[in-house]
Parts: structure tokens; sequence; C-alpha cells
């Protein structure tokens, strides 16, 4: 099963130590580690049928989720380069419609 059901996940930091923890790409990993983990083990228990283990699991993968979507909210620059290429090139390869079907 889920080995971090005895320890709590490496995002619980108590309040005393928030905002100390320094955020890296190996952190970063861990979490989506953790999180795939956490994912397969609610899948198993819901199988067997075992809900409040899922909704435990299901908690603290939720909490994951939101650390990981505040880690990237606050990474403004952290933004792939391929979104904007990808929307530059599709403006600029796209034909102009000249609504007769391209005729």
């Amino acid at each position: 099963m889920y080995e971090g059901a005895a320890n709590m996940s490496i995002v619980f930091v108590p309040k005393k130590l928030r905002g100390k923890a320094k955020i890296n790409q190996e952190t970063i990993q861990r979490l989506l580690d953790e999180n795939d983990q956490l994912i397969r083990c609610i899948t198993e228990y819901m199988q067997k049928g075992r809900a409040v283990e899922c909704v435990q699991y299901q908690q603290i993968l939720h909490r994951n989720i939101v650390y990981l979507a505040t880690i990237a909210d606050a990474s403004p620059d952290n933004v792939p380069p391929s979104s904007n290429s990808a929307s530059n090139e599709t403006s600029v390869s796209r034909p102009p419609v000249n609504g007769h079907g391209g005729t």
C-alpha cells in the first residue's frame, strides 16, 4: 500500500516551518511520484470497496495538487515556451478564410 500512510505527505509542514521549505525540481518530482502512488492506492481501495481509506488518500492527493498549483501560480516565469510559439504558429500559418470554402 501507500508508504506515506503512516507518515504524512511530504507536503505536510508544521505551521512554524511553513514558508521556509526550499522548493526545487526534486521536491516537485517527489510530490508527483507521491501523487502517482496515491492514485494507485485510491484505485485499489475503490476496487475493494474500502471507501474510508479512499477518502483519506483523496484528501492527501487534493492537498498535494493544491500545493503544486500554488507553486505553479507563484512562478510566472515558468511558462512553457511551446504555448506561446504554438499559438503564434497557428495564427500565422492559417490561410485566410473567405467564406467560400477556399475557392
